[in-house]
C-alpha cells in the first residue's frame, strides 16, 4: 500500500490528515504553489511590519490596521502551511488530537480575526475618505486598539465553545481527516455521537460572520462610491476606484471560498472532496499573501517608507 493509505489501528490520541484527497498523487506538484505562496506570505508580511514599525510617518490609524492583520495572516497561514508541506512532502500525515485541536482553534478563530480586521479597514477608509477632517480626532490609538481587540475576543467567544465541544466529543477509528488541515467540519465527520448541535453552531457562526462582515464592508464601500462619484477631479476619482476595486478582490477571494467550501462540506456530498479541500485551502493561503501586495505595495506611503528603509 501507499505510505499514506488509510491506517486503521490508530489510537485515537492521534489522527491523521489525508493532504487533498483524490489527489495524493499529485501532492508534490500542488506543493509548488503552497510553499510559493507561503513564502510570499513570510516576505511581505515580514516586510510590510519593519516598514510600518521603523517609519514614524506609517504610525496612522490604516497602518496599525495593517499592521494587525499582517499579523493574522502570519499566525493563520503558519498554524496550517508548514504542516501541509509536511504532509506533501514526507507523507507525514499523523497529528495528535490535542494538536489538531489547536490548529482547529488557530486556523478558525484567526479568520474570524481576519474578516474582522478586512471590516475595520473598510470603515478606516470609509472615515478617511468621507469626513476627512474628522478622521484622526475619531480613529484615536485607543479606538485603534480597542477595535483590534474586539476582533480578538469576537474570535474567541465564537471559537472556543467548537473546540471545547469537539474535544469532549468521541471519536471513532479509522481517524482519518479527509483534509489537509484540521478543519472543524472534516474532524466533525470522525465523531461517534450525534454531532448536530457542532454542525449547526459551526455554520451558523461562518454565515453570520461571513455576512454580517461582508454587508458592513459592502455598506461602507458604497458611501465612499458615493463620495467619490461627487468628486469633481477624475484623477481623484480614478484613484479611489483603483484602491477600492483592488480592496473589493482581496475580499471576495475571502470570503467566497470559504464560505463555499463550508456549506459544500455541509450539503454536497457528491462534489468530489478535492474540490472542497482546496476551496478551503486557498481562502487561507491566498489572501495573507496578497494582502500586502494589495494594501502594501499600491499604497504610496508604504512604497515611499520601504524606499527610505533600503
Amino acid at each position: 500500500t501507499m505510505p499514506h493509505s488509510r491506517p486503521t489501528n490508530t489510537s485515537l490520541s492521534e489522527l491523521h490528515l489525508a493532504g487533498i484527497p483524490g489527489l495524493q498523487h499529485l501532492h508534490h506538484w500542488i506543493s509548488i504553489p503552497f510553499c510559493i505562496m507561503y513564502l510570499i506570505t513570510l516576505a511581505g508580511n515580514s516586510i510590510l511590519l519593519c516598514v510600518i514599525k521603523d517609519d514614524p510617518s506609517l504610525h496612522l490609524p490604516m497602518f496599525f490596521f495593517l499592521s494587525m492583520l499582517a499579523v493574522i495572516d502570519l499566525v493563520m497561514s503558519t498554524s496550517i502551511t508548514p504542516k501541509m508541506l509536511g504532509i506533501f512532502w514526507f507523507h507525514s500525515t499523523a497529528i495528535s488530537l490535542d494538536a489538531c485541536l489547536t490548529q482547529m482553534y488557530f486556523v478558525h478563530a484567526f479568520s474570524v480575526m481576519e474578516s474582522g480586521m478586512l471590516v475595520a479597514m473598510a470603515f478606516d477608509r470609509y472615515m478617511a475618505i468621507c469626513h476627512p477632517l474628522r478622521y484622526l480626532s475619531i480613529l484615536t490609538s485607543p479606538v485603534v486598539a480597542s477595535i483590534g481587540l474586539a476582533t480578538l475576543l469576537r474570535a474567541v467567544v465564537f471559537m472556543s465553545p467548537l473546540t471545547f465541544q469537539i474535544h469532549h466529543m468521541p471519536l471513532c477509528s479509522p481517524a482519518v481527516v479527509g483534509h489537509s488541515y484540521c478543519e472543524h467540519m472534516a474532524v466533525l465527520k470522525l465523531a461517534c455521537g450525534d454531532a448536530a448541535f457542532s454542525n449547526t453552531y459551526s455554520l451558523s457562526v461562518s454565515t453570520y460572520v461571513g455576512s454580517f462582515d461582508s454587508l458592513l464592508i459592502a455598506l461602507s464601500y458604497a458611501l465612499i462610491l458615493r463620495a467619490v462619484l461627487s468628486l469633481s477631479s477624475p484623477q481623484a476619482r480614478k484613484k479611489t476606484f483603483s484602491t477600492c476595486s483592488s480592496h473589493l478582490c482581496i475580499m471576495t477571494l475571502f470570503y467566497i471560498p470559504g464560505l463555499l467550501s463550508m456549506y459544500m462540506e455541509k450539503y454536497h456530498q457528491e462534489l468530489p472532496p478535492h474540490v472542497q479541500v482546496l476551496l478551503a485551502d486557498l481562502y487561507l493561503l491566498i489572501p495573507p499573501a496578497f494582502n500586502p501586495l494589495i494594501y502594501g505595495i499600491r499604497t504610496k506611503q508604504i512604497r515611499d517608507g520601504a524606499c527610505r528603509a533600503i
